[in-house]
């Protein structure tokens, strides 16, 4: 830390090697933010929404908001919306379904056994007859213009993914502390995944709230079996952290990702209102830990794709350091002026402090301000997350073997089931209706341009990839337990 002092004036300046280090990076985020810009869709666009997009849904406890979410995804005129649930929950699904679509031309609902996101979202995939796939949550709730928006970095056909932008919708009237927080991450995680689209082309997560992808990287029987069958050091059941996975698939497999980051994509979606918020909080960093943690020393693939993601992920390794490195040498100081009367005056070294984190975190979050001045009265209780915000990325460092939901009822139910009707979600059920589009045929037409799934399992026909999924199922009856379920499985995919 750095002060000045002269006979009449003590000035603390808390900004030192650490703080200029991190403003340093900031300010190269924020210049990247300012002059990124979203691709604008073509006149004549390759993809259309009404032909090549189907909404995948998985849900078990939608709330009252789940109603206007769908209203605005039937605003982008999508081929199909897919809600993937349980038995218990269909019949409310079946409701929503007949009051939003009466012809019931457009959404369909199927579902599992029980209740997993990640066997939902596969029994979903093998569902759909379009090009395009999208992941939305059952509270993001969208823009008219999304789709429109949204398919244009596809325009490019090594454009595996892409994501967009987002802001917090109150459960209420208005925003509860806990919204706000919510509204502080987002606003700066906005900031941090159109920087590094911009810098080079990365990104760490496309958030599950609305993600879309291309539908043949996710017909891949591999691809699916890795998705449902992730373990944390080889006995840990991963159920959340999905968009992490299908990120770090994209990125191993070299596909290229984008953000579009404008108003025209801007989602609205809910978060917790109350203390359940904190628990969010715990499962998304033990979700980060792990797949960073992945994707840095194992898979390797993001130093050389995308050495700015890189650096961001490895940076967020001593985010506890530095968050909890000015509250600490604030605190030596004034314990430091007992025994040193000549140091500067504990008021002077509290009142700097404090003076200097309400300065800074209204220029950072200055973008959130923008749109709710009233917030800049949350920014002391914000610091003070900050703080405990630390202390649980430590926490969750030592206990990253829980990889349970902890806030979706129902998600965490690991009782057994038949394992042929849980192995019927890898079904190509895509294939079973007769009349395919003649637009659904997955980019089979030769553009000339490079396919960076063309030399891996993405690039199957549909053919190849119904009958690697057949012989799996077809062999079910052997496989005893998930690891020698894992190595059937891929010795049979590699026949193909």
């Amino acid at each position: 830390m750095f002060y000045l002092t002269n006979e009449h004036l003590s000035v603390f300046i808390p900004l030192g090697f650490v703080g200029i280090y991190r403003w340093f990076w900031f300010c190269v985020k924020l210049l990247a933010y300012c002059v990124y810009k979203p691709i604008q869709p073509r006149r004549k666009p390759r993809y259309i929404a009404s032909r090549d997009v189907t909404i995948l849904v998985p849900t078990i406890d939608s709330g009252v908001e789940i109603k206007t979410a769908v209203r605005s995804w039937l605003q982008s005129k999508p081929n199909k919306i897919i809600f993937i649930t349980t038995p218990k929950a269909k019949a409310g699904l079946e409701e929503l379904a007949n009051s939003c679509n009466s012809s019931r031309d457009v959404i369909d609902v199927i579902t599992v056994p029980r209740p997993n996101k990640r066997n939902q979202m596969v029994a979903g995939i093998n569902r759909v007859k379009t090009e395009l796939i999208v992941f939305s949550d059952d509270d993001a709730i969208w823009p008219d213009s999304m789709l429109e928006w949204a398919l244009a970095p596809f325009e490019d056909k090594q454009v595996g993914g892409v994501g967009t932008s987002q802001t917090v919708l109150p459960v209420g009237k208005r925003m509860s502390v806990w919204e706000i927080l919510s509204a502080f991450r987002i606003s700066m995680r906005n900031i941090e995944i159109t920087a590094s689209t911009y810098i080079d082309g990365g990104v760490c997560c496309l958030s599950g709230r609305t993600a879309i992808y291309r539908t043949k990287i996710l017909r891949d029987p591999e691809f699916q079996w890795k998705f449902t069958h992730e373990y944390w050091l080889g006995k840990y059941h991963q159920h959340s952290g999905d968009d992490k996975f299908l990120t770090r698939w994209l990125h191993a497999h070299y596909w290229k990702t984008f953000i579009q980051s404008c108003p025209e994509v801007e989602l609205l979606s809910t978060f917790k209102n109350n203390w359940t918020f904190l628990k969010q909080i715990l499962r998304w960093t033990r979700n980060t830990w792990r797949s960073d943690i992945r994707s840095l020393f194992v898979e390797r693939v993001v130093w050389t794709r995308y050495p700015f993601v890189a650096f961001t992920m490895l940076d967020k390794f001593f985010n506890p350091i530095t968050l909890l490195a000015g509250p600490v040498t604030v605190i030596y100081l004034c314990v430091r002026k007992m025994s040193d009367p000549s140091s500067l005056p504990v008021y002077v070294v509290l009142a700097s402090y404090f003076v200097w984190l309400f300065l800074t975190r209204l220029i950072k979050y200055m973008p959130h301000f923008v749109r709710r001045p009233q917030d800049i009265l949350a920014i002391p209780v914000w610091l003070g997350f900050n703080i405990l915000f630390a202390l649980m990325k430590v926490y969750c460092l030592f206990t990253l073997h829980v990889t349970s939901w902890g806030t979706r009822s129902g998600a965490d139910n690991q009782e057994k089931h038949d394992l042929e009707s849980e192995m019927d979600i890898y079904k190509a059920r895509w294939m079973e209706c007769p009349e395919l589009d003649e637009g659904c045929d997955l980019e089979s037409q030769d553009t000339g341009e490079t396919d960076p799934g063309s030399s891996a399992s993405a690039g199957l026909t549909d053919q190849q990839n119904s009958d690697s999924v057949a012989d799996l199922v077809d062999g079910i009856s052997v496989l005893h337990d998930s690891a020698i379920g894992s190595d059937s499985f891929l010795s049979l995919r590699h026949k193909h």
